[in-house]
């Protein structure tokens, strides 16, 4: 009899880990391809530039802030080419608005830093791939054990340091984009 509650117990907590809820990242704004809204608006382009809506749920206890990344895995650099770097977002906020990579339209939540991305000024640059294949595009949220004590100005690969050294789980989407 003991070994068959024993038995259902280890049923039951199993069950339980199974249907736990992971850390996930959303966007309305993506399915896949990013569009003329979240293209740029240089080298040849001629989208809006408009950051992607993104959401996030199930972060870990003890997160203390989120920040978000956005890096194209297939840029001809050498080292991929970070497109978005946002950190220092509260631990209360589950998402960033459309337009929230735009440092004119004041969407960050109090307190987030719109970080430097690899064109040397913050904010977001939408996707402008050379001809050729498709670029992949990987955007992650980060639940970080604590803020960043970072300079504004330090480039997103720094920052990237610091989030990996931080993180407590992260969530990812892939998007593509392939110039005309």
């Amino acid at each position: 009899m003991k070994r068959i509650s024993t038995l259902i117990a280890m049923v039951i907590l199993g069950c339980s880990a199974a249907m736990a809820q992971t850390f996930t990242l959303k966007s309305n704004d993506l399915s896949g391809q990013f569009v003329n809204d979240q293209l740029w608006n240089q080298m040849g382009y001629h989208g809006k530039n408009i950051s992607p809506q993104l959401s996030w749920e199930n972060a870990p206890a003890g997160t203390q802030s989120f920040a978000v990344a956005m890096y194209d895995v297939d840029a001809p650099t050498g080292s991929g080419f970070w497109h978005w770097m946002i950190y220092n977002i509260p631990a209360d906020v589950k998402e960033l608005k459309a337009g929230a990579g735009d440092l004119s339209r004041n969407l960050l939540p109090a307190g987030a830093v719109n970080g430097i991305n690899d064109t040397g000024a913050p904010g977001y640059i939408g996707p402008a791939p050379l001809p050729g294949l498709p670029h992949q595009y990987l955007i992650t949220v980060y639940a970080l054990k604590t803020k960043l004590q970072l300079d504004k100005n330090a480039p997103a690969a720094l920052a990237g340091v610091f989030l990996n050294l931080n993180v407590l789980a992260k969530a990812s989407i892939v998007a593509y984009s392939q110039h005309p």
